[in-house]
């Protein structure tokens, strides 16, 4: 019964992979905004859940979740 919660995070990183597909071939103004802040929901869910680190120190997530803040919005900024 412990494969359920990957399956989830699977299905979930799937729709998420589809939203991003619409968003990119969508005619918005931020469609590269929403699109990062996605991949950024992505890269959360495979550190955290096919990475193990929701078992590290609360350091690491703590850096994780800093770093990726930053270079999210670095990016978006540029």
């Amino acid at each position: 019964m412990k494969q359920k919660p990957f399956l989830y995070i699977l299905l979930l990183l799937i729709a998420l992979t589809a939203l991003t597909a619409v968003v990119a071939n969508s005619h918005l103004e931020n469609a590269t905004t929403i699109s990062m802040v996605l991949a950024a929901f992505k890269f959360l869910a495979v550190a955290f859940y096919f990475m193990e680190l929701r078992h590290a120190n609360i350091f690491w997530k703590a850096l994780l979740v800093v770093f990726l803040t930053i270079f999210i919005g670095l990016l978006i900024i540029i």
